[in-house]
C-alpha cells in the first residue's frame, strides 16, 4: 500500500496546481459544449475530446463511448494492490448561452471579475472535472485509491443514453465509492453534501380551439383563441397563493437549516414588491416539495402578430417533483388536471418531454464520515446536509445501478454561480477548496479501507 498524504501535504500541492488547473478550466469553457440539438455537435466532441487528452496525460486508460446519444469519457487508474475504488462523475456538456446581450462578458470567453471566473460552463460542470483532476494531480503518483472517471455528455439534455451506458459499461465503473461533482454549496465558505434531489417531468400542453386562425374583428367576442384558452389553463396549475394545485402529488419535509425570506429574495434576484408562492417553510418549497413553472411557448411573437384569432398554441411546463415521488405517477396526475381543466371545451393534447426520479440518500457510514472529514480539511468547518430543488437524474440512476456504492453528491457551485443564466461564473476561491477537500477525500477513503482490510464492507 502507498503512502497516504496528508492535508497539508496536499494544501500545498493544490496551491501550486491551481493555476494550471484554472488555465485547463479556461481552455475547456472555450468549447461550446451545447448538446441540445439545435446547436454545432462538433464542439460537444471537440470537448469529450478535450476531456479525453487531460486524463490521457495523468496516465489514465481512456475510451470515448457512445450509446446512441453523445460522447462520454471513462478514464481509470489503478491504485495500490487491494485499495477501494472511487468513481468520479461529471458532465462536459453545458446550456445553451441564452440571450448575448444578457452576458456582461462573452458566454464562452472565460473572464474574471472580483474574484469569480465568468462564462457558461466555467461552473456547471467543466469546474467539476477539473476538481477531480485537481484532486488526481495533487497525489501524482501516489495515488491511494483505483479511479475511474466518468465524464457524461448529454446531462444538459437528460441524460437519455444513460441507461444504455450503464448497461453497456457498468461493469467497468463499479466503485464503493461514488463522487458525483454536479451540485452546490450552502454559502460561500459553507459546505454542503447534497443529500436530496427533486424529481422532474417536463410536459408539452396544447391547446386548439379552432382549424385555422380568423379575423380577430370578426369573430373576436363569442370565438376564443387559442392563447387566451391556454393563459387560463396554465393558470389553475397553482392556487390564488401560489400552491401546486395538482391533487394527489408527495410533498415531502426538508433539513431544518436557517433559511429566511431575504436570503432567499437576494439570492433569486426576485424583484421589490414580487411576493412569494406557496405556503410552508422555505426550505419545503425549494427542495421538497413540487413546483410547476411555465418554460416556454409557442404563440405568435408581438413583434410579428397580427390581428387573429390564433388556432393553436403550446406551452412546455417543468415540474419538480419531492423527492419519493414516482415520475410516472406524477405525469398521470398532471395530465388528468390539463385535461379536466381545460376552458370553454378548448381540445387539450399533453406529451410528456421528459421525466427523471428524485434522491434520497441515507446519508451514514465511514463513507459519510470521510466525506464530512474531508469538507472540513478544507474549509475548516463541517459540511451541512442540504436538498436540492433542483433535479439531476442521472443520481438515481447510479444509485440504481450501484446499490452497495456510497453517493457522495458534491458540487462546485455557490447561491451566486448562476448555473444555466446569463453570467454564469465560479468562486474561485471556493473552488481551491473544493479541489483540496477531493483530494483529501481521496485519502480518507483510503484510510476506510485500509481500517476494514481487504475484504471488509464499503459502508456500515
Amino acid at each position: 500500500m502507498s503512502t497516504v498524504l496528508d492535508v497539508e501535504t496536499l494544501r500545498h500541492r493544490i496551491a501550486t496546481l491551481m493555476p494550471g488547473v484554472r488555465a485547463d478550466l479556461e481552455a475547456l469553457t472555450r468549447i461550446s459544449s451545447v448538446s441540445l440539438g439545435a446547436f454545432d455537435q462538433q464542439q460537444v466532441e471537440r470537448s469529450a475530446e478535450a476531456t479525453a487528452a487531460l486524463f490521457a496525460a495523468e496516465g489514465f486508460e481512456v475510451e470515448i463511448v457512445r450509446e446512441g446519444g453523445r460522447p462520454a469519457v471513462i478514464a481509470r487508474k489503478a491504485g495500490p494492490a487491494g485499495a477501494p475504488t472511487v468513481l468520479l462523475y461529471a458532465h462536459h456538456d453545458v446550456q445553451p448561452p441564452g440571450p448575448e446581450e444578457l452576458w456582461d462578458s462573452p458566454a464562452f470567453e472565460p473572464t474574471e471579475r472580483e474574484g469569480r471566473l465568468y462564462g457558461r460552463g466555467a461552473a456547471d460542470d467543466k469546474a467539476g472535472i477539473m476538481a477531480h483532476l485537481a484532486a488526481v494531480r495533487a497525489h501524482g503518483d501516489q495515488l491511494p485509491v483505483s479511479l475511474v472517471v466518468f465524464v457524461e455528455g448529454e446531462e444538459e439534455i437528460g441524460s437519455e443514453s444513460l441507461p444504455a451506458t450503464l448497461a453497456a459499461h457498468g461493469d467497468k465503473l463499479a466503485a464503493d465509492a461514488i463522487v458525483l461533482a454536479d451540485s452546490t454549496n450552502w454559502a460561500i465558505g459553507e459546505p454542503a453534501l447534497t443529500t436530496t434531489l427533486r424529481g422532474l417531468i417536463r410536459a408539452v400542453v396544447s391547446v386548439s380551439t379552432l382549424s385555422h386562425g380568423v379575423h380577430s374583428g370578426m369573430f373576436g367576442g363569442p370565438v376564443p383563441d387559442a392563447v387566451t384558452a391556454l393563459i387560463r389553463l396554465l393558470a389553475t396549475l397553482h392556487t390564488d397563493d401560489g400552491e401546486v394545485a395538482v391533487v394527489g402529488l408527495d410533498r415531502d419535509h426538508a433539513a431544518a437549516l436557517p433559511y429566511d425570506e431575504a436570503r432567499l429574495r437576494a439570492e433569486s434576484g426576485l424583484l421589490e414588491g414580487v411576493e412569494l408562492i406557496g405556503r410552508g417553510p422555505l426550505l419545503d418549497r425549494l427542495w421538497t416539495k413540487p413546483s410547476i413553472t411555465t418554460i416556454g411557448i409557442d404563440a405568435p411573437d408581438v413583434a410579428t402578430a397580427s390581428n387573429t384569432l390564433v388556432a393553436s398554441a403550446s406551452a412546455k411546463v417543468s415540474m419538480r417533483l419531492a423527492p419519493s415521488q414516482d415520475p410516472d405517477t406524477a405525469y398521470a396526475l398532471l395530465r388528468e388536471h390539463l385535461l379536466a381543466h381545460a376552458p370553454w371545451g378548448a381540445q387539450v393534447e399533453v406529451r410528456l418531454d421528459d421525466k427523471g426520479e428524485g434522491f434520497a440518500a441515507r446519508a451514514q457510514g465511514r463513507m459519510y464520515d470521510a466525506a464530512r472529514a474531508a469538507f472540513a480539511d478544507a474549509w475548516g468547518r463541517a459540511p451541512v446536509d442540504i436538498g436540492v430543488g433542483g433535479s439531476i437524474p442521472f443520481v438515481a440512476a447510479f444509485a440504481d445501478r450501484f446499490p452497495d456504492a456510497a453517493l457522495l453528491v458534491t458540487g462546485v457551485e455557490d447561491p451566486d454561480t448562476r448555473a444555466h443564466g446569463a453570467n454564469e461564473s465560479l468562486h474561485l476561491g471556493e473552488f481551491e477548496k473544493v479541489c483540496l477537500a477531493e483530494a483529501a477525500l481521496l485519502s480518507r477513503v483510503a484510510a476506510v479501507r485500509a481500517a476494514d482490510g481487504p475484504r471488509g464492507p464499503r459502508d456500515e
